[in-house]
């Protein structure tokens, strides 16, 4: 047996080729649109791509599972459990085969048995592996998907914070405390390969290790040292961070399918700077420079999210799928910036521009200030600035600017309206990353006067001691 890690920084997400060399097939747990990894993999091990399944249907990132139906022609492996709203459409054309609970499949000699693990979604399903070509008679690992984490569990309120479905948070909750115990009676020494590592939204607290075993997450799991289920559902509920708002997008197209990557178009390199003022009054238009360069001279009307490992994350939150995008990019880069909005579904790219054509030949340009805690803190006190505090909700309430106003990022641009007015605007963060973006959004909706405060609010409640909790 051959087992293949791939893991994908933006999403945060983990996904797995698992080859029988007996037999030469393999399969793909939970793909990413981009499946040139695989290919390329699987070419180099002598290996053809004949399957794929999934774990659910993704909240976070386009499946890349009909990109391999496709291609290959690859046999897809997904979950019939869960109600109508959950199932799985078209896939009329596609070779399937639609799983439920104790459903046993082979690629080659490998079997996968399904164990269906719903409480992060109501679909959701896990695979236990057995290797009986390599003489084994019992499982050696099991994909958890967003069920099992290292260190964490998959969060239960997607579907109503982000899927709008009132109600399904607390039943979520009960569900996941059902398969955990369930989960619980696996051997302590099955391996557990989850879908997704540190930062992703799908939990509130991932480990970083890539890999765990069911013995180790018993031991040190926080949610699974619960035997009380009203318990274990209060603690779970508490403290998840806001879902990006791009979530409820993948959960359709995942669900229904999304156009194939062979069928879009690429976005058309402009030279003439002139376009700039008409991609700003026709779409959105994202420069994708550090937040350093942005702050110092930027095109005016242009937002900016660097294109780092929370790109796709804000991506998510600020980009309008519907309007046509455009972006501001160093050449080198624009292959992976492309790459990285494909994979949240953002298919409409239409142009791009290279930074320094932009930066010499637009009319004019705009900066903003950044400004040092110690000083906002005495421009607070003589009254002199507002604050807008554009941190997830859980930090605002851990403490806070005294006097500031607060906005999620993400949230901004629809609750423009609550922006405080009339005073210089002092944008804080956690560390003045997140704020700078905030500052970039405020500027081209016409709130021209504000100011990144550096270091954010760690350095601000370090150096000043000045906290409203």
């Amino acid at each position: 047996m051959l087992l293949r890690y791939f893991y994908d920084e933006k999403l945060a997400h983990a996904s797995y080729l698992v080859g029988c060399q007996k037999t030469g097939e393999a399969i793909v747990v939970d793909p990413s649109r981009d499946i040139e990894q695989y290919v390329e993999t699987a070419e180099k091990e002598g290996l053809n791509l004949t399957a794929a399944c999934e774990t659910h249907i993704h909240a976070d990132f386009v499946s890349g599972s009909r990109e391999l139906a496709d291609r290959f022609d690859a046999k897809l492996y997904l979950s019939d459990e869960g109600n109508e709203d959950w199932k799985y459409q078209n896939l009329e054309g596609i070779r399937h085969e639609l799983l439920k609970d104790g459903d046993k499949f082979k690629i080659g000699n490998l079997t996968f048995e399904v164990m269906h693990t719903p409480g992060h979604t109501p679909e959701s399903i896990s695979f236990l592996l057995t290797d009986y070509g390599g003489g084994a008679d019992r499982p050696m690992g099991i994909f958890t998907g967003d069920f099992v984490f290292v260190g964490d569990v998959g969060r239960p309120d997607l579907l109503e914070k982000a899927a709008g479905q009132t109600g399904t948070a607390n039943e979520g909750a009960k569900q996941m405390f059902k398969s955990i115990e369930r989960f619980k009676q696996l051997p302590d020494f099955l391996q557990v390969w989850p879908a997704h590592g540190a930062g992703s939204a799908c939990g509130k607290s991932l480990g970083a290790v890539p890999s765990s075993t069911v013995g180790y997450e018993k031991m040190f799991n926080w949610a699974l040292q619960y035997d009380n289920e009203d318990e274990f559902i209060e603690a779970l509920l508490e403290g998840q961070p806001e879902p990006p708002k791009y979530f409820a997008v993948m959960k359709r197209v995942n669900k229904v399918g999304i156009e194939l990557l062979k069928n879009l178009d690429l976005p058309v390199k402009v030279t003439d700077a002139s376009e700039l003022h008409n991609w700003i009054e026709n779409g959105m238009v994202i420069d994708t420079r550090s937040v350093d360069q942005f702050a110092k001279g930027h095109v005016p009307g242009t937002i900016n999210i660097p294109f780092d490992h929370s790109f796709t994350n804000w991506a998510g939150w600020l980009v309008d799928y519907e309007a046509p995008l455009y972006l501001i990019v160093d050449e080198g880069q624009m292959r992976n910036v492309l790459k990285a909005l494909r994979s949240i579904g953002i298919d409409n790219a239409k142009a791009y521009m290279e930074v320094q054509t932009a930066l010499e030949s637009a009319d004019e340009l705009e900066s903003y200030e950044e400004a040092e805690p110690a000083d906002v803190k005495e421009q607070i006190k003589k009254g002199e600035v507002a604050v807008l505090d554009v941190r997830n909700q859980t930090e605002w309430d851990e403490g806070h600017i005294p006097g500031a106003a607060h906005i999620m990022l993400g949230t901004l641009p629809d609750r423009l309206d609550e922006v405080p007015q009339g005073k210089k605007l002092v944008v804080n963060c956690g560390t003045g990353k997140r704020s700078a973006i905030g500052a970039s959004v405020l500027q081209a909706n016409g709130v021209k006067n504000v100011v990144n405060l550096l270091g954010g609010f760690e350095r601000w409640s370090s150096e000043t001691k000045f906290v409203t909790q």
